[in-house]
């Protein structure tokens, strides 16, 4: 008795009490507070989605200064494809007002098997989408702080269950846990795009002096093949990771739901959007390489903000 007494407190402690049915309506949440909720996985991806696009053609293409034409016209076929997903999303929202993720839609427009596919694709791409993003976090916080290195291992476990502890909380708990980091990322990402793009068509900001690995890789001269091409845009598309959070958490927000959620949505997809095209041009005036094995250890957003800064 004592040992189930005791296994309750501690999951009290770390989960919270349970909310009572009638106490629901009190855990909605307004826009400003779902957009860090439901978007935050959707926005980090800023921080590494130009990188992928460059990894493929410097490191895995050896094309070399070829990479960083083909940077922005692969960027803008992204937020195509970013409005065209956002658009469809925001049907959903108003057709499926009690949630409508690819699981639902599927299962009660094309049937029970194709649900079920759908389902499990969405279970792997959340673990996936975890991996990606806590990794991504991770070597961020490593760029700044190189002697973390050793422990990325460690830093990345730490933050997974973070995230964990946080969501089984409850929405309000969380997002009093992902709003202040949310909003400063977007904040200094914002602010780094705007000094960057103004230092370098005003100031004409060089680019980025490269040495060892770093030079060798833009001295290849490897030719851009459609292969290349289509892994580049695929990669590039991790942007588009966690689009689909909004139109599941339709039921979390205040009323009016639906018109609550669609709102955040196209807040997310302007802000995702534009940071992700406009890191794409600064990258591609100072010229900042990142190869697949990690022997170059900064990302290139860090990059990016050391040269702008």
């Amino acid at each position: 008795m004592s040992t189930q007494t005791g296994n309750k407190g501690l999951k009290r402690l770390f989960i919270g009490n349970p909310i009572a049915t009638s106490e629901d309506h009190h855990q909605r949440i307004s826009k400003k507070v779902a957009l860090p909720v439901f978007a935050s996985d959707a926005i980090s991806s800023t921080a590494y989605a130009t990188e992928e696009i460059l990894i493929v053609f410097l490191s895995l293409g050896a094309v070399g200064m070829a990479a960083y034409s083909m940077l922005v016209p692969i960027s803008l076929m992204v937020v195509v494809l970013l409005i065209i997903v956002v658009t469809s999303y925001r049907q959903t929202i108003f057709a499926y007002p009690n949630g409508g993720g690819s699981y639902v839609v599927s299962k009660e427009n094309l049937g029970e098997k194709p649900g079920l596919i759908a389902g499990a694709s969405l279970l792997i791409d959340y673990v996936l989408t975890v991996c990606v993003s806590v990794a991504g976090g991770t070597a961020a916080i490593i760029s700044a702080f190189n002697g973390l290195a050793p422990y990325r291992v460690q830093i990345c476990i730490g933050f997974v269950l973070l995230m964990m502890l946080a969501n089984l909380r409850g929405l309000k708990e969380s997002a009093m846990l992902f709003a202040p980091p949310t909003y400063i990322y977007v904040g200094s990402l914002i602010t780094l795009i705007v000094v960057g793009l103004y230092r370098v068509f005003v100031q004409n900001l060089p680019p980025i002096e490269h040495t060892g690995e770093a030079k060798h890789l833009l001295e290849m001269q490897g030719s851009v093949t459609a292969f290349y091409f289509l892994k580049a845009f695929s990669s590039g598309a991790v942007a588009l990771t966690g689009v689909e959070a909004v139109s599941n958490g339709v039921p979390a927000f205040k009323k009016p739901e639906s018109k609550n959620a669609s709102i955040t949505l196209i807040w997310m997809a302007v802000i995702l959007g534009s940071c992700f095209f406009g890191l794409s041009v600064l990258a591609q005036h100072l010229e900042p390489v990142k190869d697949h094995e990690g022997i170059i250890p900064n990302t290139v957003l860090a990059q990016l903000a050391e040269q702008v800064y």
